[in-house]
């Protein structure tokens, strides 16, 4: 199973990236993360628009129709073992799994209606870059759960 990190921006500080790749790189095997990102398109003072392109590039990079994820502030809180038993069962599906974060303004709206799922990983407003670490990590987690490694010591 892939999970795909739809995630925009594409200057990120080095520690974002190096958070990000120690958990992508932890998930081998029949569980794989790659990360997909988006440009984050001029404001010049039309947010709107640029929202709109943001999430038009999103859209294209669930070319073959994967379940898609919206991370949101007002998505179903889970735990581990909640993240854990929804993976099982998209695995069961046979699909793979797309995880969407918005850029400094949000989620366009059609991501967002796209989405078989809304995902919030806080109540708190997170930095969109800061969101990709921790949903890399919270997945390395929930397949340490899965696969009944040491790492999670609930």
């Amino acid at each position: 199973m892939q999970f795909r990190l739809i995630a925009a921006g594409t200057r990120l500080p080095s520690w974002i990236n190096e958070g990000y790749n120690e958990y992508a790189a932890r998930l081998t095997g029949e569980y794989k993360l790659r990360l997909i990102e988006i440009p984050v398109a001029q404001r010049g003072g039309d947010v709107v628009r640029a929202i709109a392109k943001e999430g038009e590039r999103m859209t294209a990079a669930m070319a073959d129709k994967p379940y898609v994820v919206a991370l949101q502030v007002k998505g179903k809180a889970l735990t581990t073992e909640q993240l854990a038993r929804f993976l099982e069962a998209r695995a069961q599906d046979g699909r793979d799994v797309a995880f969407c974060i918005g850029g400094p303004d949000g989620l366009a709206p059609e991501v967002d209606s796209r989405a078989d799922m809304r995902w919030s990983l806080s109540a708190l407003t997170l930095p969109h870059a800061l969101a990709r670490v921790l949903v890399a990590e919270a997945l390395y987690r929930a397949v340490s759960v899965i696969k009944r490694l040491p790492y999670h010591r609930a």
